[in-house]
């Protein structure tokens, strides 16, 4: 049996499964790593161990399924987008990496210079200016980090998003490369031309000889080339080691970044087909086939994967807090002591007695793009206990869903018939029956949450000749339980019309 080895860099953890010749994918290895909040609106990670732990779980994986070991003949890649690395010609991290969640580059967002560009950079990018994606990053590192900027001009660094720097790290330095999917969130690429724009390296000063090489989602992004002499100084065994240098010589075939991978994983190849994932944030993406559809609704768009020349786009709404919501109830407020506990509270009332949470805890995405908004909690009375803050809290999530689909309905003209759904998130059946009831469709959970995983799993087996073509990887599919709408259109739009009314109040209380 041959395997592709799939690598999920998550916002929060790397994971890494097997998929093999029969579309199948293995129980995966799981590897968490630290959060740094280091000022308010500001998330980091410290991107040296985003490497470590990729190697770890991959370890992990081999040690776990031996038998593979000899097996691998491809490597998939897939990761969080938008967050941003400034890094020496060694691989070496030159300050901690800014996180896709991060609102530190607000202010360099208003500056008049681009504010003014905003109209041509909705055209050329498909984005709207947001410190969400990587441009203002990649400025706020060249203008606060000591001394980047001379390196910058000497040419000894560089700046990634994850999948550039990890593709750099697991092949030695030799390929700095990063697919169309992640290029199209740095508001820097033209996704007509699938190139960086001249002017908007101008705009944000960014030298194009420190961006990764574009490449297309299927191709070849070089070859593994791990060093044992680091192995051994991040306290790695003897085993994991062998493991580990067993994958030289092996192609990275696919990358893709994780929200048009989850896409790929749902099946959701054709288009007008779309998916959600509710992960540490919630992404709804709309396979827009090959020719982009711009949003005059605040949604984004982007290159979902490509191959043999051929590109396909997505019609995207982004939610900063999903699952987050989640942790906040279990890790801050302490009303729960894990996920699983919110289906019994949120179960255990009629509603939330009018109680909304606007869950904007580092600001609100779209359709409202206001990175300065902060959360509130609206319709407190002297009834409100735990279980209402909860099931508000898990609420939460599926209105700002719901308010991104009709969204893209009135872009589209397309009303999809099913939602496919994936993410850790999925597990609440009170949150997935909510979600059908304010959708009005049929919600289809694939039969594993790891559709991240599987997306860049089926891209490398794509490319390296695993799989014939994409459209033969639909054969994989193995959809799960399904949720049916049972609430009434009246009902749906008054429960609407509160949550958008709390969210008036989060931009009034923001100063807009």
């Amino acid at each position: 049996m041959k395997y592709v080895l799939c690598i999920d860099q998550g916002t929060t953890s790397t994971k890494a499964f097997l998929l093999d010749e029969q579309g199948r994918l293995s129980s995966g290895t799981h590897v968490p790593f630290e959060q740094h909040y280091p000022n308010p609106g500001w998330v980091e990670h410290d991107a040296e161990e985003i490497y470590q732990s990729v190697l770890k779980a991959i370890a992990m994986l081999i040690a776990e399924n031996p038998d593979a070991k000899e097996n691998i003949v491809a490597v998939g890649l897939t990761n969080q987008r938008e967050t941003t690395i400034a890094f020496d010609r060694s691989g070496k991290p030159l300050a901690n990496a800014i996180v896709w969640q991060c609102r530190r580059t607000t202010d360099i967002c208003r500056r008049p210079e681009i504010k003014s560009q905003e109209r041509r950079i909705s055209e050329i990018t498909g984005l709207k200016i947001d410190p969400y994606f990587s441009a203002t990053k990649i400025l706020w590192l060249l203008e606060n980090v000591p001394l980047l900027k001379e390196r910058v001009s000497a040419g000894e660094a560089y700046f990634g998003t994850i999948d550039g720097f990890l593709v750099y790290r697991l092949t030695g330095g030799k390929t700095f490369a990063s697919d169309y999917s992640n290029c199209s969130r740095t508001m820097l690429f033209d996704i007509a031309k699938m190139d960086y724009d001249e002017g908007l390296l101008d705009l944000f000063k960014v030298p194009r000889y420190t961006l990764a090489e574009p490449r297309e989602s299927c191709s070849d992004f070089g070859t593994i080339e791990l060093d044992g002499e680091y192995l051994k100084q991040i306290g790695l065994s003897g085993n994991d080691i062998d493991d580990l240098l067993s994958l030289n010589g092996v192609k990275i075939t696919g990358v893709i970044g994780d929200q048009p991978a989850a896409l790929l994983g749902q099946n959701a190849i054709h288009e007008g087909e779309s998916k959600t994932t509710y992960g540490t944030g919630s992404f709804t993406l709309m396979n827009l086939g090959t020719k982009p559809v711009f949003s005059k609704n605040g949604l984004l768009t982007s290159c979902a994967w490509s191959y043999k020349g051929e590109t396909y786009y997505a019609l995207e709404g982004s939610i900063f807090q999903a699952g987050s919501v989640i942790s906040w109830l279990k890790d801050e407020l302490k009303f729960i002591d894990s996920p699983s506990e919110c289906d019994k509270y949120c179960e255990s009332i009629k509603d939330t007695g009018g109680v909304y949470l606007v869950p904007a805890f580092t600001g609100l995405g779209a359709p409202y793009w206001r990175p300065d908004a902060r959360g509130i909690m609206t319709g407190l009375t002297r009834g409100t206990g735990r279980a209402e803050l909860i099931r508000a809290g898990v609420e939460s999530i599926a209105y700002q869903v719901t308010e991104l689909v009709n969204l893209m309905t009135d872009d589209t003209g397309i009303k999809a018939k099913q939602m496919k759904v994936d993410g850790g998130v999925c597990a609440s059946s009170f949150l997935m029956q909510l979600q059908a009831d304010l959708l009005g469709v049929k919600i289809t959970r694939a039969s594993s949450d790891e559709m991240t995983a599987m997306g860049a799993g089926l891209a490398a087996g794509v490319t390296c000749g695993m799989f014939d073509s994409i459209e033969e990887t639909g054969k994989f599919y193995v959809p799960g339980r399904e949720y049916d709408p049972d609430m009434p259109a009246f009902e749906v739009s008054r429960i609407m019309e509160g949550y958008r009314a709390a969210a008036r109040a989060a931009l009034s209380v923001s100063g807009g």
